[in-house]
C-alpha cells in the first residue's frame, strides 16, 4: 500500500468549517468517512494507503452539506447518471527493485513480468486487477457468480450495469463497458496488450 495525501484549500470551505473525504476506497461510506485535518497553511490534508496501480475516484463533504472537488485532482469523470463530476486519482505503480539474475540453463525460458500483473500466476483471477473495479465491487460481482477473469469476460454490458444499480447509488456510477475487454485479456494472460488499453481508460471507462 501507498501513502496518498488528499488536500484541500481552505478557501473551498465558504461558509463550512470541515470536510471529510469519501471514494472508491470507502466505498463512499458516511460511516468510513476520513476526516481532513486542518494546516498551518490553511489547507486541510488526509493521508490514506491505497493499493498502487488503482484508480480510485473521489469527494470531498463538507459539514454544510456541499459536496466539492479536489481542485488539483489528476482528471475528473462526469456521472451522466447523478449530473456531477468525480476528482478521479491514479495511484503511482511501485517499480520493483531490480535482483540479479541468476545464470539460466539453455533452453530454459525467463519468467515474464508486467507492469500490470506483475508475475501472471500472482494476478490470476484477482478482479481488482480490471480497470475501475476496486475490492468493494469485486465482491459484489462474485456474490453475483462473476469468480474469475473468463467469467467476466463473457458478461454483457446490461448484466454489469445491473448489477451495479441493484447495488446502489456508490455502485451505479460506475461505468464498467470496458470491463469484459480488460477481462478477455486478462484471461489469455496478454498483460502487456492489457497495460496499454488501461493507459487510455479513466475509471475503467
Amino acid at each position: 500500500m501507498k501513502n496518498v495525501v488528499f488536500s484541500l484549500p481552505g478557501e473551498a470551505l465558504g461558509t463550512a468549517s470541515s470536510a471529510v473525504l469519501l471514494g472508491d476506497f470507502n466505498n463512499w461510506d458516511i460511516d468510513k468517512a476520513i476526516a481532513l485535518k486542518p494546516h498551518k497553511d490553511g489547507t486541510l490534508k488526509a493521508k490514506v494507503k491505497l493499493e498502487p496501480g488503482q484508480t480510485y475516484e473521489y469527494r470531498f463533504l463538507l459539514n454544510d452539506g456541499r459536496w466539492v472537488n479536489d481542485w488539483a485532482a489528476q482528471s475528473y469523470v462526469h456521472k451522466h447518471h447523478f449530473g456531477i463530476d468525480n476528482s478521479v486519482i491514479t495511484v503511482e505503480a511501485e517499480i520493483p527493485v531490480e535482483k540479479k539474475a541468476k545464470p539460466r540453463a539453455a533452453g530454459k525460458q525467463k519468467k515474464t513480468t508486467s507492469k500490470t500483473g506483475k508475475v501472471a500466476e500472482t494476478v490470476k483471477n484477482d478482479l481488482t486487477k480490471i480497470e475501475g473495479i476496486g475490492p468493494a465491487i469485486a465482491k459484489l460481482l462474485e456474490q453475483e457468480g462473476f469468480h474469475n477473469f473468463k467469467d467476466l469476460s463473457k458478461a454483457t454490458i446490461k448484466k454489469l450495469k445491473g448489477v451495479l444499480d441493484t447495488a446502489g447509488s456508490k455502485f451505479a456510477m460506475h461505468d464498467p463497458k470496458s470491463w469484459p475487454k480488460q477481462a478477455k485479456l486478462a484471461a489469455a494472460e496478454k498483460w502487456e496488450e492489457l497495460e496499454a488499453l488501461q493507459q487510455e481508460l479513466t475509471g475503467g471507462k
